[in-house]
């Protein structure tokens, strides 16, 4: 099904969000200046992905390198960690087939947010008796670092040790097992309109007041061959607005250059190539977020919000094979997560601790159910110097619609 945005919705939404108060203002007030100034430094004007890169990984100023609480209940968004640990004992059960199939190794998590995942997947691989021989973190938020320590220490203090942290992939070869959960839709996206034949590009420039989104000829002369695919499916529309992600091939080359045998599962919201361009979803799927509330106005409180666009699956593939992956699962979550053993997980509830019982099975909705996560998010599974198959993908595989 097609979901469609109606402008005056997200207008009033974003009339409703709440005030940020005099430090936070102060905060993305630095963030404006930043950008202003490379605005005027660059002429006039800087495309779209440079503005959202800076929006959300400035150092010490954007949203992911800041020090406000993103996740969870006091921040902007839930991730599925930290709706039920049902997640995470899911996936574990996923890195357990990867690592005995291995002969043992390591889980590199990617993008690894509040640590909720990390601590909850050690603590069930443990109750597996199949810990990695290392858990390793890549995360480039000095902030979120110290957060995701701090939740592994209240969490599995005594498996801190096992747990080093980068920020940026490994020199060695790895083996083992490599997560990132929510981390495409926060890469930097180009956005691209297409209306009489004639393709343009989004650029920020700055008015002297406030930024203001610009469309006007691609920056780049290579733009339309990289617009190649989704172009071909828009033969016929009269006009078309979207975003196209070129960092996730360079991302996926840099994985490949460390993970020698083992498995890759991306986790995230989004469609296939012919469901992501299509005729009906005219506006794209940038999508941003500030306290729980969701809109589409990435120049709000730079900063403060979030800024996220979908993910288009059938691109990262095929950029995963060019770097040297095979694709050899794509779901929904939903699926996913009966294939890794949910159902005997929730079957060992106790439902005479109702409390308990009650809670797993709201995780379970929450998770599963089409109209929550269970439809919108998907998982795709790489594996590279190893042959797989991966039990997630065994009840339902779309590789097909990719």
């Amino acid at each position: 099904m097609i979901e469609r945005i109606n402008p005056r919705a997200v207008e009033a939404e974003v009339a409703r969000m709440p005030e940020p108060d005099a430090e936070a203002r102060a905060h993305s007030l630095q963030l404006v200046s930043l950008i202003r100034d490379e605005i005027v430094a660059a002429g006039g004007r800087i495309p779209f992905d440079r503005y959202m890169e800076l929006a959300l990984y400035a150092p010490g100023l954007g949203y992911y390198t800041a020090g406000s609480r993103k996740f969870g209940g006091a921040g902007d968004f839930v991730t599925a960690p930290e709706i039920s640990p049902l997640f995470a004992r899911c996936l574990a059960r996923q890195c357990r087939q990867v690592l005995e199939d291995l002969g043992g190794g390591v889980i590199l998590e990617v993008g690894a947010g509040s640590g909720v995942l990390a601590a909850e997947l050690l603590l069930e691989l443990e109750r597996l008796n199949c810990l990695p021989e290392r858990y390793l973190i890549l995360d480039l938020s000095p902030d979120l670092r110290q957060r995701q320590r701090e939740t592994l220490e209240q969490r599995a203090a005594h498996l801190v040790e096992r747990v080093d942290w980068l920020t940026a992939f490994p020199d060695t070869c790895l083996s083992g097992v490599v997560i990132a959960n929510e981390l495409l839709d926060a890469m930097p996206v180009h956005r691209f309109r297409y209306a009489d034949q004639v393709l343009q590009e989004q650029y920020v420039s700055w008015n002297g007041e406030q930024f203001q989104l610009v469309w006007d000829a691609p920056a780049s002369a290579d733009f339309a061959r990289q617009l190649a695919a989704p172009l071909a499916r828009l033969a016929g529309v009269d006009e078309f607005e979207s975003e196209i992600n070129l960092r996730a091939g360079p991302w996926l080359a840099a994985l490949a250059g460390c993970l020698e045998r083992g498995a890759a599962l991306l986790i995230d919201y989004g469609h296939s190539g012919a469901e992501y361009y299509h005729p009906a979803r005219n506006r794209g799927t940038l999508m941003c977020h500030y306290r729980h509330r969701a809109h589409s106005d990435p120049l709000v409180y730079p900063g403060l919000q979030d800024i996220t666009a979908h993910v288009d699956f059938s691109a990262i593939a095929e950029a995963a094979v060019a770097s040297g992956f095979n694709v050899v699962g794509y779901t929904t979550q939903a699926f996913f997560l009966m294939g890794s053993g949910l159902d005997e997980l929730v079957a060992a509830s106790d439902p005479n601790d109702v409390a308990a019982h009650l809670d797993l099975v709201q995780g379970v909705k929450q998770l599963t159910l089409p109209t929550e996560m269970g439809e919108r998010f998907k998982v795709l599974g790489l594996t590279r110097g190893w042959d797989g198959p991966l039990n997630g993908f065994a009840l339902r595989d779309m590789r097909d619609r990719l």
